[in-house]
Order: structure tokens, then sequence, then C-alpha cells
């Protein structure tokens, strides 16, 4: 459990939900959901990789809270009972527009309370795109426990807007391993969330919470964050949306 996740616990206060049932999708190790639980949520976590099989260790001792996890894909899962909020930390991305669009409705229609919000962590175009081309060395560092010597190489798909990044060992570069991560701006955010029964209400940059209305104040998407927090909530809450011809009820 590191400072991290207890910023992302963090954010959840900050965005009005100090307690509750909350869902992390794609969790990993489960560091954020225990944390999380520590603090008092009553959590599900949803994970299909072998990571889940460490969470209950990283979670041993948990108190106050709750902590449940499913082996199993946040595609196909069944869950029961709605959820003050669903997040989704540095995951959202892999897979088509499709994928993301029907995980985007099942967080509005099926898993989302009435008024609860959503945190996804959504790549940022505008910083991928520049470092195309750029290729970093990493070398051990036996103090942290980071014992092999990586290369890094990045390209970016202007047509698809579409992130490759490949790692190999620098002894064994012909085994190269590559994530792709699609990559949205908040424009093309609002246009996969159309018909999802969610809205977009605010960024957050910089650990900064920046509404939607506030152009100037999102100029910090062209520089250095990968990254930014898209902080949702369902449509028929009484919040007003952001529609897709770009015009914005909150200014």
């Amino acid at each position: 459990m590191t400072d991290r996740d207890r910023q992302r616990v963090d954010l959840l206060r900050a965005h009005g939900i100090p307690a509750g049932r909350m869902l992390e999708l794609g969790s990993g190790y489960g560091t954020t959901a225990a944390a999380a639980a520590l603090a008092g949520y009553a959590m599900t976590a949803v994970e299909v990789s072998d990571r889940a099989d460490f969470t209950s260790s990283v979670a041993r001792g948990v108190a106050p809270g709750s902590l449940t996890v499913h082996k199993t894909d946040f595609y196909e899962v069944r869950l029961d009972g709605r959820f003050d909020a669903v997040c989704y930390w540095n995951g959202f991305g892999v897979g088509s527009d499709a994928d993301q669009r029907r995980l985007l409705r099942r967080i509005g229609s099926e898993w989302l309370e009435l008024g609860g919000t959503a945190l996804i962590d959504v790549f940022n175009p505008f910083v991928w795109s520049r470092w195309d081309g750029d290729e970093e060395h990493r070398v051990p560092d036996a103090a942290v426990g980071y014992t092999h010597e990586l290369r890094e190489r990045i390209r970016f798909d202007p047509v698809t807007c579409t992130a490759v990044d490949t790692w190999w060992e620098s002894d064994d570069p012909d085994h190269e391993v590559s994530q792709f991560l699609r990559c949205y701006t908040p424009a093309d955010l609002v246009l996969l969330l159309e018909g999802t029964g969610m809205s977009l209400i605010g960024i957050v940059v910089e650990e900064e919470v920046v509404p939607v209305s506030e152009h100037p104040g999102l100029s910090v998407l062209l520089r250095e964050e990968f990254e930014y927090l898209a902080v949702l909530r369902r449509a028929d809450d009484g919040c007003p949306a952001v529609s897709s011809d770009g015009e914005h009820p909150l200014m």
C-alpha cells in the first residue's frame, strides 16, 4: 500500500463519497481496494488476472470496512446491488472503442447508484503523441527491488489515437512486450459517453479538480500529464451533461 493508493481514497472523499459501497474495476494486486476498505468503504474489487490471488494477503487485517474480490472479467461479472462509486484506475483504453462503450454502459446502467460518481483514469493523447519515437534505458536499482535492465520505446498512431508502449530486456532484444493504449481527448470521451447514462462533470489533473466548463484551467493537458482523471455522474440525477456539440451547460 503506497501514498498513491491513499491519494485515490482522498479523491473519493473530495468528490463527496465519504463512505458507502465502492466498486473497483481492474484492481490488480488490490492495494487501492485495501486502502479504501481500511478507510471504511465496503469494497468490491474485480480483477481478471492472477494478481487477484494476492489481494487477500495485501488486505489481511483490514478494518473497519470490508473487501470482496472477484477474479473474473469485468465485462462478464454479475454483481449484487449498486454502488455509490465506481473506479477504474490506470487501465481504461485497453481494447476497442466498442469495449470502452460497453463497459461505460454497464457502469451507468447496472452498477452506479442514482447520484453516484465514477472516477476513471483516461490516457491523454496530447502527451503520448509528443512522446512518439522516444526511447528510454532503465538501469537496475537493487535498493528498490528493480533487478532488470530494460529499454522502452513509444510509438503513437495519429489515425487511431493509440499509444504503443513497448518494453524489452537489454540482453533479450528479440523478446518485446507491447501494450496498446487507446487515448481519448475530453471531447472524444464525451462522444463515447453518449447512451451510457453518464455525463462528464469534471477533470482532475495534477491533483486539481477542474470543472469541464473552465477550459483555460485545462491547458495543463497539453504538457506533462500522460493521463487525466475523468469525473462522471449519472446523467439522470439532475446534473447537466456536456453535449457532443460542444455546448457546456455549466458555463
